[in-house]
C-alpha cells in the first residue's frame, strides 16, 4: 500500500480524499493555488505545495507542476479527484512514464470512453443499449418515413450541422415526418449551408440514470447500483439520489449488467460511471462514461457501505476487489443536495464572496436517519470566482425514500449561510413538492415546475403558524429585556399584511377568533442569533430570523415572511402609515452579481437601445453579458475593465 498520496485537486473533494487516507494510515500532500493558500484542504493535509496563480490554467491544470510536486514530496501516487486532470489520458500517461501511480483508470480506458463516437462503438460491441437512430444519408421524405417507422415514434429529425435549436423537429407520427423532414432540410440548408439530416429516437420526459462501476487490475468489475440524477439545471446536476425511484429489479439488473460489460470491454480498473438516458417506460440508452469519481458518489456510499475513494486507492495499488457482485446489496435510500453559491431569486446567478456565517447541520446518526455533509470550506472562507460555485454536498440516508426526503428537508432547515447568495431555499422547495416526492421526475423538472424562475413559495398554514409563534416569542423576549413594564399577553401579529390576534399564556399561544391553541417547546434562540429552533405542537422546526426596520424577517424552507408583533393601538396606527415607495432604479444598470468586470461597452454621451450590451462580467468561470433594459443616453460609467463589483452596484447611469 502507498505511504504517501498527492491530491491533484482542491476544495471538498481534496478534503474527502484526505479523510479516507487518514483512516487508511496514508500521508497526504495537497497542491494549492494562490486563491487556496488558506483553504481547509491545505490545513488538513500533511504537506502542501504551492503551484501557481488562482486561474486553474496556471495551477491545477499544469501537469508539469503536479509532477514536480510529486518529486519534491516523495509521493508515490496521485489522486486527481474530479474535474481538472481527472479524465486526461495524457496526464495519466505522463505519470505512468514517470513511474508515478495514477489513482484512476488506465489511459486506454480513459481514451476509449472520452471519445463520444468511439465510446458508442464500444457500447454497441459490448451489447449496451444505444439510442436507435440512422446517421447515414437520407434520400427523401419517403426514405425518412421508412427510417422513422423502423425506429418507432416519436423520433427526432435533426440537421447534422444543427445548433442553437435550429434544424430540429419532433415527429410523433407519419404526417409529422412528411411535413417535418422537408422543413428541417430546408432550414438546415438556409441556416448552415448543409442539408444532411439524421433521425434518432426521441425519449419523452427523459431521466438521467447512471450506474457506478468499480474494477481492479485483475479483470474483476462490479456495479454498485444506480443513481438518479434527473434534477438538473442547464445540464448541471442539482439533486441526486440512490437508488432510482424509476427502476424495478429487472431493469436495475439489466442496466447494471450492461455497465459492467462495457467496463470489461475497455479493461476498466477503477471507479467510474456509465450514464444512461432513460424513458419513463424504463427503456434506457447509453449516454457516456465518466472515467473518474463522480461528485454525487456519497449517495452510493450511503446505500452500499462501500468507501469508493478507498477502493480506488486499493485498486491502483494492485489489490483485488474485496467483494463480488453477489455480496453487494442496496440498504435504504440516500438523497444529495448540492449547495451552490448562487442566488436562486436572481435567476441562479453566481454569488461569490465570503462565508460570513457557515453553520451546517450536525453530521451523524439522528434517530433512524444519517446526515453527511461533504465540504471544503469553513466559516470565514471565500468562495472564489475562479472555481466551481459548489459550497458543499449535503446528503441524508434513511430506510425509505420518503424518510430520506423528510430528513433532507429538516437538514436544509438547519443549514445556515450568510455573506453570499445560496440555493438552500430552492432545494427545500423541491423537497416539499408533491411531484418530487412522488418520484415522477425528468430532466425537464426544474423547467416544468419553475418556468418563470424561482420566487420562493407561499407559506403553508403550518408555516404561517410557525412565523407567528416565533415572532411573538422573540418580541416578548426583547420587550422583557428593554421595557418589562410594557409586557402584555395579547398582541396583534401582522404577517405579510395579514392580521391575527394572539394571547400568550404558560408557554402556549392562543389564536383568538380561530379557536386554536399551539404550544411551543424546546426553544433554542437568544437575541442576535440568526436561527430559531423549536418544537411546535410536537413538530420540530428551524427558521432563519433577522430583524427588519420593523419586526422580523422569518424564513422557513422556501417560505419567507415579514412579521410584526404590535399592541392593538400600534396595529391601528400602523394601518394609517403610507406605503414606502421603492427606489427608482429605472435609469441605472445594476450589477446582478458580484464579479470581475471584463469589459465596459458604453461611454458617457452614447445613445443606447434596449437589449444592447452595456458590460461583460465574469464570475465562477462564466462570462455574463449585461444588457440595457431601457433606451437612453449614458450619463455616467461607474466602473472599468478589471474592477471587482458587488451585487446591485451601479455600473452605468442614464440621463
Amino acid at each position: 500500500m502507498f505511504k504517501k498520496i498527492l491530491i491533484a485537486n482542491r476544495g471538498e473533494i481534496a478534503v474527502r480524499i484526505i479523510k479516507t487516507c487518514r483512516r487508511m494510515g496514508i500521508a497526504t500532500v495537497v497542491v494549492y493555488s494562490e486563491a487556496d493558500a488558506d483553504s481547509m484542504a491545505v490545513e488538513m493535509a500533511d504537506e502542501a505545495v504551492f503551484i501557481g496563480g488562482a486561474p486553474a490554467s496556471e495551477s491545477y491544470l499544469v501537469a508539469d507542476k503536479i509532477v514536480d510536486a510529486v518529486r519534491e514530496t516523495g509521493a508515490q501516487a496521485v489522486h486527481p479527484g474530479f474535474g481538472f486532470l481527472s479524465e486526461n489520458a495524457g496526464f495519466a500517461r505522463r505519470l505512468q512514464a514517470e513511474n508515478i501511480v495514477f489513482i484512476g483508470p488506465n489511459p486506454k480506458a480513459i481514451e476509449a470512453m472520452g471519445d463520444k463516437i468511439e465510446s458508442k462503438k464500444f457500447a454497441a460491441k459490448a451489447g449496451v443499449s444505444t439510442v436507435p437512430g440512422h446517421v447515414g444519408e437520407i434520400d427523401d421524405t419517403k426514405h425518412a418515413i421508412k427510417i422513422a417507422e423502423e425506429i418507432g415514434y416519436p423520433v427526432m429529425i435533426k440537421a447534422s450541422a444543427g445548433g442553437g435549436g435550429k434544424g430540429i423537429r419532433v415527429a410523433w407520427n407519419r404526417k409529422d415526418v412528411e411535413e417535418g423532414f422537408p422543413a428541417v432540410r430546408a432550414e438546415a440548408k438556409a441556416s448552415f449551408g448543409d442539408d444532411r439530416i439524421f433521425i434518432e429516437k426521441f425519449i419523452e420526459s427523459p431521466r438521467h440514470v447512471e450506474i457506478q462501476v468499480l474494477g481492479d487490475k485483475h479483470g474483476n468489475v462490479v456495479h454498485l447500483f444506480e443513481r438518479e440524477c434527473s434534477i438538473q439545471r442547464r445540464n448541471q446536476k442539482v439533486i441526486e439520489e440512490a437508488p432510482s425511484p424509476l427502476l424495478d429489479e429487472k431493469t436495475r439488473k439489466a442496466m447494471g449488467d450492461q455497465a459492467v460489460a462495457l467496463a470489461k470491454a475497455v479493461g476498466y480498473d477503477s471507479a467510474g460511471t456509465v450514464e444512461f438516458v432513460a424513458g419513463q417506460d424504463r427503456s434506457f440508452f447509453f449516454l457516456e462514461m465518466n472515467t473518474r469519481l463522480q461528485v454525487e458518489h456519497p449517495v452510493t456510499e450511503l446505500i452500499t457501505g462501500v468507501d469508493l475513494v478507498e477502493q480506488m486507492i486499493r485498486s491502483a495499488a494492485g489489490e483485488k476487489l474485496p467483494f463480488a457482485q453477489k455480496d453487494l446489496k442496496i440498504n435504504g435510500w440516500a438523497i444529495e443536495s448540492r449547495i451552490y453559491a448562487e442566488d436562486p431569486y436572481r435567476g441562479f446567478l453566481p454569488s461569490i464572496g465570503r462565508l460570513v456565517r457557515y453553520d451546517p447541520p450536525a453530521e451523524g446518526k439522528v434517530a433512524d436517519t444519517v446526515i453527511r455533509n461533504d465540504a471544503g470550506v469553513r466559516e470565514g472562507d471565500e468562495i472564489s470566482m475562479f472555481y466551481d460555485p459548489m459550497i458543499s454536498k449535503l446528503s441524508t440516508w434513511a430506510p425509505t425514500r420518503e424518510k430520506a426526503i423528510d430528513a433532507m428537508g429538516r437538514a436544509l432547515e438547519d443549514f445556515h449561510i450568510e455573506g453570499l447568495g445560496q440555493n438552500i431555499p430552492f432545494l427545500a422547495a423541491v423537497m416539499d413538492q408533491e411531484r418530487f416526492r412522488s418520484g415522477k421526475i425528468s430532466t425537464n423538472y426544474i423547467k416544468d415546475e419553475f418556468p418563470d424562475g424561482f420566487h420562493g413559495t407561499a407559506p403553508t398554514a403550518f408555516q404561517r403558524d410557525v412565523m407567528a409563534v416565533v415572532a411573538t416569542h422573540m418580541h416578548r423576549v426583547l420587550v422583557k429585556r428593554s421595557a418589562p413594564d410594557q409586557l402584555r399577553q395579547e398582541w396583534i401579529v401582522v404577517e405579510n399584511g395579514d392580521k391575527r390576534t394572539v394571547r400568550v399564556s404558560d408557554g402556549a399561544l392562543e389564536f383568538l377568533g380561530e379557536g386554536r391553541t399551539l404550544r411551543l417547546t424546546g426553544v433554542d434562540w437568544r437575541p442576535g442569533r440568526p436561527t430559531f429552533a423549536g418544537v411546535l405542537d410536537g413538530i420540530p422546526f428551524t427558521v432563519q430570523v433577522r430583524p427588519a426596520a420593523e419586526g422580523f424577517v422569518i424564513r422557513h424552507r422556501a417560505a419567507q415572511g415579514h412579521v410584526l408583533v404590535l399592541t392593538p393601538r400600534s396595529a391601528e396606527l400602523h394601518e394609517k402609515l403610507p406605503p414606502k415607495k421603492a427606489a427608482d432604479t429605472s435609469k441605472m444598470v445594476l450589477s446582478p452579481m458580484p464579479g470581475l468586470v471584463v469589459s465596459v461597452e458604453v461611454t458617457p454621451g452614447q445613445e443606447v437601445k434596449t437589449g444592447e450590451v452595456v458590460a461583460v462580467l465574469e464570475a465562477m468561470k462564466m462570462q455574463n453579458i449585461i444588457r440595457a433594459e431601457v433606451d437612453g443616453v449614458v450619463k455616467a460609467v461607474n466602473t472599468r475593465s478589471g474592477d471587482s463589483v458587488a451585487a446591485d452596484e451601479v455600473l452605468v447611469e442614464f440621463a
